[in-house]
């Protein structure tokens, strides 16, 4: 039993130390960010993870285009539900970490910066993502919807790549640190004692991503049952 659930018991002892390490850890002390620099291990790591799930679906609608597999189909959907919950809990801390940074000295309560295009891009690639269950949900014919979903996450896929990953770097009206000429993290803040807790926290979250598709993968199976 052990062997078969032992990455089970990795994600909960990595992110148990995460969120030990993660508030009660040393972290750099840098202008605007002061403590805040914390959220880096909630913040980040969440678009890390979300990364890794939609990659996961994406292979799976892959494999069920070549198979028709119905617990292929399953598994796709079921990552590709985690990696939208994974973004818009990215996107929440982001907007904390916002209000509390970039609108520290406005005396206002502002969690959204418009004119900043990552976070604009960021929503449009979760968007993308709701309606891919959206898209699931308006097909009744099972076969049809699997097909129809496979493709659509392809694109899915790729529309969230050059979101978050390429239009913000060809953009010069962004805040984000590695964006518009603003250094990166690893430039200025991330020394050796953070990377030792941003690494385990990918992977913690990661893992968690994957329990938790697969108790939906389960749920699923059990309904065509």
């Amino acid at each position: 039993m052990m062997k078969i659930h032992w990455w089970k018991v990795l994600a909960i002892v990595l992110l148990i130390y995460v969120v030990i390490a993660g508030f009660l850890g040393d972290v750099p002390r840098q202008p605007i960010l002061q403590e805040t620099i914390r959220n880096l291990y909630f913040h980040v790591t969440m678009w890390f993870s979300m990364f890794v799930l939609a990659i996961v679906s994406l292979i799976y609608s892959i494999i069920y285009l070549l198979n028709g597999s119905v617990l292929a189909d399953a598994r796709a959907s079921a990552f590709a539900k985690v990696a939208l919950l994974f973004g818009l809990i990215g996107i929440a801390t982001g907007m904390i970490w916002v209000n509390y940074t970039w609108n520290a000295t406005s005396g206002k309560l502002v969690f959204w910066v418009k004119e900043d295009i990552k976070l604009n891009a960021a929503a449009m690639g979760v968007l993308i993502y709701f309606v891919y269950h959206v898209l699931r949900t308006m097909v009744e014919n099972t076969e049809k919807k699997g097909r129809l979903a496979a493709v659509y996450n392809i694109f899915a896929f790729v529309l969230l790549v050059l979101f978050t990953l390429v239009v913000p770097r060809l953009s010069a009206s962004s805040l984000h640190p590695g964006n518009a000429g603003n250094p990166g993290f690893n430039i200025y803040d991330i020394d050796s004692a953070m990377r030792t807790v941003f690494y385990p926290a990918v992977i913690g979250w990661s893992l968690l991503g994957v329990w938790i598709a697969s108790l939906r993968v389960r749920y699923t199976l059990l309904k065509i049952r």
